[in-house]
């Protein structure tokens, strides 16, 4: 992407920016990112009206975005790279998303430590409306609600008192089938061939396999047994086998095994619930007879006859080694012989694909019959003969579509007839040979026409044969080309010319090279000679080769650099003239020769030098005709421009109005040279004008020639130019606005345009020019001040001044102005420039007197702005108001508390109107800046009215039980503050008043000499507050100016019975007295809680085990607690009951056996529990079964309780109880039904 740099190495993309650019996968993954949040939102709609399905939808975006998150880290993609602190961060704040969209967190959780946290676990009391003890700890309660189940402790039942089953199943009768399907096997003639013979069993779980095994012809039998491993072994390289199969190209699998591994494919998809497969690998020919089959019990499985399986050799049909070409052209005489070599168990069946059927193929000369062969299952090898014809162009196959002893065998012959290709030269044939350049070879192109592309790649044969005189260079060849895949051509390189011949192509068939030879030239020089010696040289060339030529010559001139200069020419001769214009000695020589063929052939041509004599001849300097002007003076200089050798001499030709006069200038040394011709006398007194002409030029030989050249045309002037500001009544001066500009006019003589500079009196080094086209033109400036004219020049000739009037004078209208009366009480600060106004307070009226300069009426805007808390001003308003006197009031703003500063920003007039210079802004420096201090009306209120609460003969001081920020006074104004306050004792109608000297702007009730002495309810009321500003208080806030403070006595609590023991989910309920709401302190095994209380009685449900006690009691937010030191008693844990260790427990037992169920108490003994038989529960799950008995066991005092069963079915216990407790809680109405 442009502009974008390339990342480091170190942190290139995973996928390389050749296949996929950075932008592009940044957007791509995006999308990605955006279309699971779209997903998302339909999942979060789904899980509102699906309840059930919260988890599942929760573990699916757990892990869609963790996945999401971390590919993106590993994918690296510019701009989306982040660090690993970056990417736990991002899986941090995705999965708290998630378990807020589908639940899994919730804003309320009331988890640990919280005081109203319900009983869900014990089975006595599901009371959410009660309070409880906090239960303990336990990071399995936490994670499975977080996790939506991913990492869950408990994965058998939900509750964690009654765990674990036992179930117990009847096993069935197994039994085991060799080759159910009763397919044939045969093994392929290669030598690491093996066939699989499947058993399938049913209802066990094979882990020992017997089975013999007889070789094919030979009477010895082998038993041979496999284990588990053995087993897993040869299912594992199946499978394997399989996958390999299935992803080779289709040119390399073994027909057999396709077969074989359909079948097995189909019969596994065909199994039961209850069956399997167990395979039998065998890698030699013969008989395999299964003896028995053990489960993981050494129990038998009951074999299906038949238990035997015969493995023989597969039956083959293939063409024999004969050799055979895949590839023959059409018309041949001798046809084709083919052989088939049959190999197999007889007798033995061949099909032909649309010929014909041959059956019965058997060996005539054996002496058995075919029984006794098949029986003995012994193969035999035949040859059948097979006679083709050519007559048809084409692919034809001939395909052998199936061999059969019982088994198939595909095996297929093409055999293809092509057409005959042509071979021909491209561009190169009679009369059109190709070119071959001196010293490097010519491409000759073979191309194929006429060609089946299955005939490709082809082979040329090629000769070649060097011309006549070229032995030396080349000898003849005979090659043999071969064209490169999916081309019809071939390029040959020829470096030696000569001819090249093919046979069996169309024409042509010779192509012929001929050696282009190199371009060469014959130059012959002539001197070119005239009156003052060599002035050149001429080149007449004929050049041999293929036209154009390009001649390139080099040229120097005595010590001067060579010059490499080409002329183009196309034909055989040509032209070359070089005669320069400057004398000197001069060196021309030939360099190089190009033509269509050869670029910069070097020339070895002749070389000339020359010492070169130009003629001479003169011109003026400029082109065509020029005019000189002349202001003063007897003569006129023109500039003349000579070539030759010098010195010269030069006539010239002076035409007059009424005469003509002949100039002659000699000893001319010098070119270009300036030359003075006299003015002729009428035009040097009056003026007028005259032409110079150049009639002849002589050079140092003596060499005369005529010039004929443009003259020059001279105008004589004898009056010069003047210039004047123009002044009316001699007043050369102008008053304008400030940005307005002025027209200062001039009076100008002679013929224009005039070219006038002028200059600032303010600013006299620099000089301004104007072009001006009329005698009355003007200047136009914009600055005020003296401005002088320092000279003029008019089209011709430079002027003169006139002294007397050359100045003028430009003047501004003053702008308005504002400025204190200097009557106004102030302090001016030259730090900032600011006029210090005495402080006022809020609210009081305040102006100041401003004298105003210029022409009424005016217009004054200015700034008031004031401190911001940054340390900086923020401007608040920028009003404007009129006035028509030059002296006005200005009002003052004190409604609002601070620093206020006035700055007057801009002043118009009549002259200067703010409407038309809008952004002629007072200069700061120049502004008038005054300042005032608005001190606030000191004032005091409580921050709330919240009821503070205070025990007995307590003292009036801060109390850290205050979090209500009750008895905190806000004060405004300057400190230090004198605040009254009165304390009022409405039961014993008594009134305390004192003030108090606060330095802060907050101050929290803090008397300490004032005690409650009663009981009931005080207020506290603000009388008066004074600052340091002596300004009147504001009026007092009527709802914030008192408070009022509720005195009460202690508190305590009672048990409403004497008990000592509790268990875990009981209630205990406590009489509270005092004032609510209570705050009831207690420990559990040395922890300390607190709980709330608004009502009494006050019950607390027991969720933890240990030692229970109260220690204190408070009322009216945790004031005048009282210490409890008698009230404690034991809570006992819930006992629980597991059956087989807690887990789920399957066992398979055959008839006769018996199975043992184990129950496992927890708790303090002795223990009754009460347990049941069920029906059996599948592994995968399911609602639980028909209840079938029930039992309860008391009076046990072990730990564990055994019994033993040989019928089916599910144990689970349903109630358990211990010394103490019992879980659940007893149902009313309910009897048990003992066993000891």
């Amino acid at each position: 992407m442009p502009g974008e740099a390339a990342p480091p190495l170190g942190v290139q993309p995973l996928i390389p920016e050749r296949l996929l650019d950075v932008p592009s996968q940044r957007l791509y993954y995006l999308s990605l990112g955006l279309l699971l949040q779209a997903i998302k939102v339909f999942d979060v709609l789904q899980n509102i009206f699906t309840s059930d399905a919260t988890t599942y939808y929760g573990r699916k975006w757990l892990t869609v975005d963790f996945l999401f998150i971390v590919t993106l880290s590993q994918l690296r993609i510019p701009r989306l790279k982040y660090s690993k602190a970056v990417v736990l961060l991002q899986i941090i704040s995705i999965w708290f998303l998630d378990g807020m969209l589908f639940g899994g967190i919730s804003l309320n959780l009331g988890l640990m430590g919280s005081s109203e946290t319900t009983s869900v676990s014990s089975g006595f009391s599901n009371r959410p409306d009660l309070p409880s003890t906090p239960e303990p700890f336990r990071l399995s309660d936490i994670l499975p609600p977080l996790t939506f189940g991913l990492f869950s402790f408990d994965t058998t039942s939900k509750d964690p008192h009654l765990l674990g089953q036992h179930t117990v199943r009847m096993s069935p009768i197994s039994t085991a089938h060799l080759n159910p399907h009763s397919h044939t096997f045969c093994l392929p003639p290669v030598s690491s061939a093996y066939v699989l013979v499947p058993i399938l069993v049913n209802n066990t779980t094979p882990t020992n396999v017997r089975y013999s095994f007889t070789p094919l012809g030979s009477g010895r039998v082998e038993f041979i047994e496999l284990g588990t491993k053995e087993l897993k072994a040869i299912e594992q390289a199946r499978v394997e086998g399989l996958q390999v199969v299935r992803s080779k190209d289709t040119d390399g699998y073994d027909e057999y095994d396709d077969e074989d591994d359909d079948e097995e494919t189909h019969s596994a998809a065909r199994l039961q619930k209850t069956q399997s497969l167990v395979h039998l690998r065998l890698s030699k020919p013969g008989t395999i007879k299964l003896d028995r089959v053990l489960d993981s019990s050494n129990v038998g499985a009951r074999l299906v006859h038949p238990v035997e399986v015969a493995v023989v050799p597969c039956p083959t049909a293939q063409y024999t080694d004969d050799v055979v070409q895949d590839v023959r052209c059409a018309g041949e005489t001798s046809g084709v012989d083919l052989a088939i070599d049959i190999r197999g168990v007889p007798p033995l069946s061949l099909r032909w694909k649309e010929y014909f059927l041959v059956e019965g193929i058997e060996d005539s000369s054996h002496s058995h019959t075919a029984q006794e062969v098949a029986r003995a299952r012994i193969p035999q090898r035949l040859k059948v003969p097979l006679s083709l014809s050519l007559d048809v162009l084409g692919k034809h196959t001939y395909t052998l579509e199936n061999v059969i002893d019982g088994m198939g065998n595909i095996i297929t012959r093409s055999l293809s007839i092509l057409r005959r290709p042509n071979v021909s030269f491209k561009a190169c044939g009679p009369g059109n040979p190709t070119s071959l350049l001196v010293g490097s070879e010519a491409p000759v192109t073979l191309t194929i026409s006429d060609s089946d592309p299955l005939d490709g790649p082809w082979n040329i044969d090629v000769r070649f044969e060097p011309a006549s005189g070229e032995g030396k260079r080349g000898k003849p060849w005979d090659k043999k080309l071969q064209t490169q895949e999916n081309r019809n051509d071939v390029v040959l390189k020829a470096g030696v010319p000569g001819d090249i011949a093919m046979a069996d192509v169309l024409a042509p068939e010779t192509c012929r090279v001929v050696e282009k030879a190199m371009p060469s030239a014959e130059i012959e020089w002539k001197r070119i000679h005239e009156c003052s010696g060599d002035t050149g040289v001429s080149a007449s060339l004929v050049m041999h080769g293929t036209p154009p030529f390009q001649v390139y010559y080099r040229t120097q001139r005595d010590t001067e650099p060579p010059r490499d200069l080409f002329k183009t020419f196309t034909s055989s001769r040509g032209e070359l003239t070089l005669q320069p214009e400057h004398s000197g000695h001069y060196y021309y020589t030939f360099v190089q020769l190009s033509d269509a063929y050869y670029k910069k052939v070097a020339l070895d041509g002749p070389s000339i030098d020359q010492i070169v004599h130009p003629l001479a001849a003169a011109e003026f300097v400029g082109r065509g005709k020029t005019a000189v002007s002349s202001c003063e003076g007897a003569t006129v200089g023109i500039e003349v421009d000579l070539r030759g050798t010098p010195p010269w001499n030069l006539e010239l030709q002076v035409v007059g109005p009424r005469s003509t006069d002949a100039l002659a200038i000699t000893d001319i040394k010098t070119s270009p040279t300036r030359i003075l011709v006299p003015i002729p006398s009428v035009i040097d007194k009056e003026g007028g004008t005259f032409d110079v002409d150049l009639v002849s030029v002589v050079d140092s030989y003596g060499c005369k020639r005529s010039i004929s050249v443009p003259g020059v045309s001279v105008n004589v002037r004898r009056v010069k130019p003047t210039v004047k500001f123009y002044s009316k009544q001699g007043q050369r001066e102008i008053t304008i606005l400030e940005d307005d500009s002025a027209d200062l006019p001039l009076r100008l003589t002679g013929d224009g345009p005039w070219k006038v500079k002028y200059r600032h009196m303010g600013n006299q080094d620099r000089l301004h020019t104007v072009m001006l086209r009329s005698p009355n033109d003007n200047i136009h400036v914009t600055q005020k001040g003296v401005y002088e004219i320092i000279e003029v020049m008019d089209s011709q000739c430079p002027g003169s001044v006139i002294e007397s009037e050359s100045t003028y004078t430009v003047d501004w209208v003053p702008r308005p102005s504002a400025k204190l009366n200097p009557s106004t009480p102030s302090t001016f600060e030259p730090y900032n420039r600011s006029h210090i106004l005495p402080p006022i307070c809020r609210g009081q009226d305040a102006h100041v007197d401003l004298e105003l300069t210029g022409r009424p009426p005016f217009q004054i805007m200015y700034n008031i702005a004031r401190n911001d808390e940054s340390g900086g001003t923020v401007v608040l308003d920028q009003p404007t108001f009129s006035s028509i006197q030059p002296r006005t009031r200005f009002q003052l703003h004190t409604s609002i508390v601070g620093r206020k500063y006035y700055e007057v920003k801009q002043i118009g007039d009549s002259a200067y109107p703010l409407a038309k210079h809008k952004n002629a802004v007072i200069p700061r420096s120049d502004r008038l800046l005054f300042e005032q201090e608005v001190m606030a009306r000191p004032s005091a209120k409580f921050k709330n009215d919240n009821r503070m609460p205070f025990c007995l003969n307590d003292a009036l001081t801060p109390r850290e039980a205050f979090s209500n920020d009750g008895g905190i006074i806000q004060l405004e104004g300057t400190p230090p503050f004198q605040l009254a306050l009165s304390i009022r004792n409405l039961a014993a109608s008594h009134v305390h008043k004192e003030t108090i000297e606060v330095h802060d702007k907050t101050w929290r009730l803090d008397l300490p000499s004032y005690h409650f002495t009663s009981i009931g309810p005080h207020q506290i009321t603000i009388e008066s507050v004074q600052d340091s500003s002596h300004c009147d208080q504001t009026e007092l806030h009527p709802l914030r100016r008192s408070i009022w403070v509720d005195v009460a006595e202690s508190a305590a609590i009672t048990p409403f019975d004497k008990r000592v023991d509790f268990c875990i989910g009981e209630v205990a309920q406590f009489q509270l007295e005092g004032k609510p709401p209570w705050s009831i302190g207690y420990r559990i095994n040395g922890k300390s809680y607190t709980q709330e209380a608004k009502t009494s009685p006050f019950s607390l449900v027991q969720q933890q085990a240990g030692e229970f006690t109260i220690t204190s009691v408070s009322q009216q937010q945790k004031l005048c607690q009282a210490t409890v030191t008698d009230l404690q008693f034991t809570v006992h844990p819930l006992p629980s009951a597991q059956v087989a260790r807690g887990k789920r427990v399957y066992q398979d037992i055959h008839e006769g056996d018996q199975a043992e169920i184990v129950f496992t108490l927890i708790g303090e003994p002795p223990f009754t529990f009460t347990y049941q038989r069920a029906e059996p529960i599948p592994k995968k799950g399911g609602k639980s079964g028909k209840i079938l008995e029930t039992h309860t066991v008391s009076g046990v005092t072990t730990h564990e309780y055994s019994i033993f069963s040989a019928i089916e079915g599910t144990w689970t216990v349903t109630s358990i109880s211990d010394r103490y407790c019992r879980y659940p809680s007893q149902p009313d109405g309910v009897t048990e039904k003992s066993r000891h």
